[in-house]
């Protein structure tokens, strides 16, 4: 009788739980068992395995086997657990020393040919083999990267089991050629079915839109530094062609990159979704996502069969949700973004299991006034009934907008602007080095407390430890009375006012502050000034 065990990571959502695997050889009929609750393709690594041991020239055991995967009351699916299976029963038949496995992390797919497959949420699994205190981690060679990103933990990144069995056995390790001509059908195990190139990630700076492409919209663009240096959400209203989405998609050149941490949370959640670059282990950018607006519930917020799947929102991570002509998508589907837009988190409950999501994003909103587009507040241009221009703008709920903080009307470039002649607005550069500072000072002010940015401060912590300027609160706490503001909505103003006095250098909110926090809250002008230079001659 021969007994050995190894050691591999199942994932529940972007969280893994290391698994022991366990390999029994026992005199009698050769069969081979595998319990501990696997799901249909972790069943079929007993064909993949027994083909990739025989052809890395290795013996298959002839007797009766058992593998059995601990704890076996956690679902475990995937092909990621093939390199432990193939090297717990290598262990039990004594091929390779029982002792040299029994503490190793062994993470992969295995090929008929013995050659070791790429899996998605290495990095991840790799965190929480870190976590549980393991420290020699056995990998893919083109995953090794994303694993050598967690510190403490020794990587060997293997191409087949025959170079594996030889390091395990002290041999001379046999030199596996990678494929040149072509693509490399490796890497297809890397990419999810039906995820698409780019999803979720933008490439470098310089590859990036600038914010000078944008004629006039002056107010928008106040908006949108004032969302990027405190990461409110932001509504851009307006007709058809007046620059919504270009504004949108030039939000993510004046973000700060990552830190360290946000980098590591972003990457084990595309790790997972199988959207990682090749050659960029790490992502370093906030990601953009934008979705049509004929997404699912799931692909919203997350879903799909047996565990849920990272869904757009948790995608868009530590970056930017963009939801353009957002009165499109479903009404449910838009409802269901207000949990995550408080908690930063989604918890999707399937017959799976239940697996909490990360979704600390921020959200643009880009909406047309009616259907036709040219609704105005005279209602002149428009050929919408009132009846439809009240029910197209009802798709966007009350509850939903009570949690955007910023709404903007972005009316239409006249032709000064779009010829040039009023003035270049501020390139991207120039913004992001405004909003980096004001992160920067916002982060001094909270540096003794969990939060980083203002919008994740509670409202009541930020009335009662940062007051601000003496009277300034009085228009909003008017609104408030006369219900044409929530507490939710108070609050919310009162963020936005941090994020404008540190854009302006200020050490707490001011009258002006506050009256410009609440006119992008209404929408009403309340005579406040801009704290941007605005556009360079």
């Amino acid at each position: 009788m021969g007994f050995a065990r190894a050691c591999s990571v199942a994932l529940v959502g972007v969280e893994g739980v290391v698994v022991e695997v366990q390999a029994d050889l026992e005199p009698g009929i050769a069969a081979f068992a595998l319990v501990g609750l696997p799901d249909k393709s972790l069943t079929e690594s007993r064909d993949r395995v027994r083909a990739a041991v025989v052809n890395s020239g290795a013996d298959w055991p002839q007797k009766k086997l058992t593998v059995g995967l601990s704890p076996a009351s956690v679902p475990k699916g995937g092909s990621g657990f093939d390199l432990a299976v193939a090297c717990a029963v290598l262990g039990a038949a004594e091929r390779v020393d029982p002792r040299a496995i029994a503490d190793l992390v062994l993470i992969g797919e295995l090929g008929l040919d013995g050659r070791v497959r790429p899996v998605r949420g290495v990095l991840p699994a790799v965190l929480a083999a870190a976590e549980a205190g393991y420290h020699n981690v056995v990998v893919p060679e083109q995953t090794a990267g994303e694993a050598a990103l967690v510190p403490g933990v020794s990587v060997l990144g293997v191409r087949s089991l025959r170079q594996l069995i030889a390091v395990l056995n002290d041999e001379p390790v046999p030199v596996e050629e990678p494929v040149t001509d072509g693509p490399d059908p490796i890497l297809a195990g890397l990419a999810l079915p039906g995820a698409g190139l780019g999803t979720g990630l933008v490439s470098g700076p310089a590859d990036q839109p600038d914010l000078a492409d944008v004629a006039g919209q002056h107010a928008a663009r106040t908006a949108l530094e004032v969302a990027a240096a405190g990461g409110h959400h932001l509504l851009l209203s307006g007709p058809p062609g007046a620059g919504k989405t270009m504004l949108a998609e030039r939000l993510t050149g004046i973000l700060p990159p990552l830190t360290r941490r946000e980098s590591l949370e972003v990457t084990a959640v595309h790790s997972v979704a199988g959207i990682l670059p090749p050659g960029q282990p790490l992502v370093r950018t906030a990601p953009y996502c934008a979705p049509h607006h004929s997404a699912t519930m799931p692909a919203l917020v997350g879903g799909g069969n047996g565990l849920p799947r990272p869904g757009a929102v948790s995608l868009a991570h530590r970056g930017i949700l963009f939801l353009d002509e957002a009165p499109e998508f479903p009404v449910k589907v838009l409802d269901a973004l207000r949990q995550p837009l408080e908690s930063g988190y989604v918890v999707v409950a399937r017959s799976g299991g239940v697996v909490r999501l990360p979704a600390r994003f921020l959200m643009i909103l880009a909406a047309n006034p009616c259907p036709c587009g040219r609704h105005t507040s005279d209602g002149t241009g428009c050929e919408c009934a009132p009846a439809i221009v009240r029910r197209y703008q009802s798709r966007l709920s009350g509850p939903l907008l009570d949690r955007v903080d910023l709404r903007v009307r972005v009316e239409p470039v006249n032709r000064a602007d779009l010829m040039g002649r009023g003035g270049r607005g501020e390139p991207s550069a120039t913004v992001a080095d405004r909003v980096h500072q004001a992160r920067e000072r916002a982060a001094h002010r909270l540096r003794d407390t969990p939060w980083t940015m203002n919008n994740e401060i509670p409202g009541h912590e930020l009335r009662t430890r940062w007051p601000v300027a003496p009277g300034a609160l009085s228009a909003p706490e008017r609104d408030l009375e006369r219900g044409l503001l929530t507490a939710r909505g108070l609050d919310r103003v009162l963020r936005v006012a941090w994020t404008i006095a540190d854009l302006t250098g200020r050490d707490r909110p001011r009258n002006e502050d506050v009256a410009l926090a609440l006119e992008l809250r209404t929408g009403v002008p309340r005579g406040a000034t801009r704290p941007t230079g605005g556009d360079t001659p």
